[in-house]
């Protein structure tokens, strides 16, 4: 457990009566980059969302560093360091980068705010360098990098980070997942769903697979990217996953 971060301890959540995570058992590792796999529908955004708080589970546990967070507000989750980075653009587009940045950090106060940003700042060159350029006018590259950028100001142990390619083009892609990969390399634990697999597995630690809000497959990212039957976790069945691991 030492080197455990995130730990889902048969987490039952769903809508309604429509449970989309299914007794779900996983652990993710301190300051590594876990990537969450699966057809549509298989939970992964989901996973995402139940650990941020905004799908409260039904049944189960979720713990962060042995520390039991099930059923938190995000506000709570904040303060303990989790940061979510959600899909497509959430950003006020008639505001100012650094007015973005700015809201990003209204739980820590402005001052704490304002000297932490030059910090966020060096991991984003090009965002310095349009700093009082409204959002709206930042390439869908520079948007995302603002959106992790605004996370980072919470100084967080844990991103939350899904589908950061959408809307992106591949070098564009490349640059923030080395950027991911330097976080987890200083101590971040990064969970991802992440649609371009192949590539993200290139930077990833581990991989999770799931089917049906059930983990079928936990392995390490290098040795997934060397299989030749990896579209089984996308095309197949459950029991096609699990042959990977035979």
């Amino acid at each position: 457990m030492q080197d455990c971060c995130i730990e889902f301890k048969g987490v039952l959540a769903g809508y309604k009566e429509f449970m989309i995570l299914n007794h779900l058992s996983f652990q993710a590792k301190k300051g590594c980059i876990t990537l969450l796999l699966g057809p549509n529908g298989a939970g992964k955004s989901t996973v995402l969302k139940t650990l941020f708080g905004l799908l409260k589970p039904r049944q189960g546990q979720i713990l962060l560093n042995e520390e039991d967070i099930t059923g938190l507000s995000q506000k709570e989750l904040l303060a303990k360091g989790i940061a979510f980075v959600p899909q497509g653009r959430n950003l006020f587009g008639q505001l100012s980068l650094i007015q973005n940045l700015e809201l990003g950090g209204i739980t820590l106060g402005m001052k704490t705010t304002h000297e932490r940003i030059p910090e966020v700042l060096e991991f984003f060159p090009r965002l310095k360098e349009r700093i009082h350029s409204m959002a709206s006018a930042l390439s869908g590259g520079e948007q995302k990098q603002l959106e992790i950028g605004r996370a980072l100001l919470l100084r967080p142990r844990v991103i939350l980070i899904d589908e950061p390619s959408i809307g992106l083009s591949p070098i564009v892609v490349q640059d923030v997942f080395k950027l991911l990969r330097k976080l987890a390399d200083q101590g971040t634990t990064v969970l991802m769903v992440e649609q371009n697999v192949k590539s993200a597995l290139k930077f990833a630690d581990e991989a999770i697979a799931l089917e049906s809000g059930q983990k079928v497959l936990q392995r390490a990212a290098s040795e997934l990217l060397e299989d030749p039957h990896i579209e089984r976790l996308f095309l197949g069945g459950m029991q096609q996953a699990q042959s990977l691991e035979k």
